[in-house]
């Protein structure tokens, strides 16, 4: 067996920690599998020890709080903390404990946008507007989103949508694909961070055949990320495609509130 094999076993126990902990909720396997995944790496590579150390961290602490999506202030607030944490700590775990700088947030690429880059931009409104109602309201899963009726509950909703979508973009771009490139070739590294990407939005509330539409959407993420180098961009196309969730929720709760959708 070559050694990417053999570190691709660990880090398959990692990334696959979270189908357990987020998608299946089971916590005893999933810590066990996670642990298990950081001391078989250990034994492998030392370097690879070191990431898989620092993502275990952001999966665990976001495997102790309630992901929800819940917009009661006490939720956000407890969610939202452990958001940061889950970044900062990975991030402060490997530039200053293990002198590396593998986790960066390139907002400005230095170059402007392609032209296919913004053509592209508007295709994700389309895609959106066509798929996801069809998702949300077609199978039912809209009711995992509270039913929001009045303008602070929009608000709260809007700001939730968002804040989680450039979390996404931070935490399994620039932390769990960031790291995992380091060892394995684009689409092995890109698959593991849309495993974990997609466990976690099943936890929050995108389940029935929401994978089908998630992961297919990390994957581009990831595949973008690497060709554009730019996180301004990835965080603009999630939130072009939050947006149209967003709408599509609101519409759902109250329908005929927003008559633009075709479901």
């Amino acid at each position: 067996m070559g050694t990417n094999a053999w570190k691709l076993i660990p880090a398959v126990l990692v990334t696959g920690s979270g189908v357990l902990l987020f998608g299946l909720r089971l916590p005893l396997a999933g810590y066990a599998v996670l642990v298990a995944g950081i001391l078989v790496a250990f034994a492998v590579d030392r370097r690879l020890f070191r990431d898989l150390l620092a993502l275990g961290l952001g999966i665990a602490i976001m495997s102790v709080v309630p992901i929800t999506t819940d917009i009661g202030l006490a939720h956000m607030v407890i969610m939202g903390v452990a958001m940061i944490l889950a970044i900062a700590l990975p991030f402060v775990l490997n530039r200053f404990a293990f002198r590396d700088d593998a986790i960066t947030f390139p907002f400005r690429r230095g170059t402007k946008w392609s032209r296919t880059e913004k053509v592209y931009l508007p295709s994700v409104l389309v895609l959106g507007y066509l798929l996801l109602p069809v998702y949300l309201i077609g199978s039912g899963v809209y009711v995992n989103w509270p039913a929001v009726s009045t303008p602070g509950e929009v608000g709260l909703l809007f700001l939730g949508t968002n804040a989680l979508g450039i979390w996404d973009e931070l935490f399994f771009i620039c932390t769990a694909f960031a790291l995992l490139r380091r060892h394995f070739p684009l689409v092995v590294a890109n698959v593991l961070q849309a495993v974990l990407f997609t466990s976690f939005l099943y936890e929050l509330g995108f389940t029935g055949w929401g994978p089908l539409l998630i992961f297919p959407f990390a994957m581009i993420q990831g595949f973008i990320f690497q060709h554009t180098k730019s996180l301004t961009y990835v965080i603009t196309v999630h939130l072009l495609f939050d947006l149209v969730l967003f709408l599509v929720l609101v519409h759902a709760h109250n329908p005929g509130f927003l008559p633009i959708f075709l479901y």
